[in-house]
């Protein structure tokens, strides 16, 4: 039958088998290629289709370390961005805290306890709280009057001489205890902000504050609380991570190197 073809037909029958021959080549090839994709859990048509030219083929299906290499990480990039830092456990208890900005309306002294302030402070609620805070010894009541402060709100309230106190003055202390200054968020920050540890894109990444039993059932603050310091110029600060409002840092006025509380 093949000495019968003329020469025009044995051109067609060379070129047949020629194609046929490369089809089986790109399927073999196109074969590896999938068992090295496979490897890397990506199933797409186009790296194993046996339509492909030889030219694309080795692009796409080269058994070389460098290629699969390539070729993973190629198929990590369509699956979506690297995986970021891994977890921080000191800084996810933080982001559980209710940190806000507060003004304080009106402090008094407590009828019933020599050693504390009682004080209304906006938080940005529809109404102040009430707030127990053992001041007495340190700031001057009138020191106390519409200024703004920070509090942390999701503590569970606590009755203090027979007025219920819910919420936290945070405050810095020396090491003796014998000097005590609020922190003071930056001017222009806004009652009822909640306040954040970290770089000013870090707000965006808070997560949803702990309940109230939370907070006390897990000991988040008792967690949190040992870690927090103001730096040489007065910064308050978790571990590395500066204080925030939008407005700014937090600071308080002289104490360096001082606990938070």
């Amino acid at each position: 039958m093949a000495v019968a073809i003329s020469r025009g037909g044995a051109a067609l029958f060379i070129c047949t088998m020629n194609t046929r021959l490369h089809y089986n080549k790109m399927v073999s090839v196109s074969a590896r290629c999938f068992s090295i994709v496979r490897s890397h859990g990506t199933f797409t048509a186009r790296h194993f289709s046996p339509l492909r030219s030889s030219r694309t083929a080795r692009v796409y299906c080269s058994d070389s370390p460098q290629s699969t290499a390539a070729e993973a990480a190629r198929a990590a990039a369509e699956e979506g961005a690297p995986p970021g830092p891994p977890p921080d456990p000191l800084r996810e208890s933080a982001d559980a805290l209710d940190i806000r900005v507060g003004r304080i309306l009106k402090a008094w002294r407590h009828p019933e306890a020599d050693s504390l302030y009682v004080e209304e402070v906006d938080v940005g609620e529809p109404e102040p709280r009430t707030i127990c805070s053992g001041l007495v010894n340190y700031i001057p009541s009138e020191h106390l009057q519409d200024i703004k402060v920070v509090v942390l709100a999701n503590l569970k309230p606590r009755n203090m001489r027979g007025i219920k106190s819910n919420g936290m003055l945070m405050a810095a202390s020396d090491e003796s205890h014998e000097n005590v200054e609020l922190l003071i968020p930056p001017e222009g920050s806004i009652p009822g902000e909640r306040i954040w540890f970290g770089s000013v894109d870090d707000k965006d990444k808070q997560t949803d504050a702990a309940s109230p039993n939370q907070v006390q059932k897990k000991k988040i603050w008792e967690s949190v609380q040992p870690h927090l310091k103001t730096t040489d110029d007065c910064v308050a600060v978790l571990g590395i991570h500066p204080m925030r409002t939008s407005a700014g840092m937090v600071t308080c006025k002289t104490l360096k190197n001082a606990r938070i509380s």
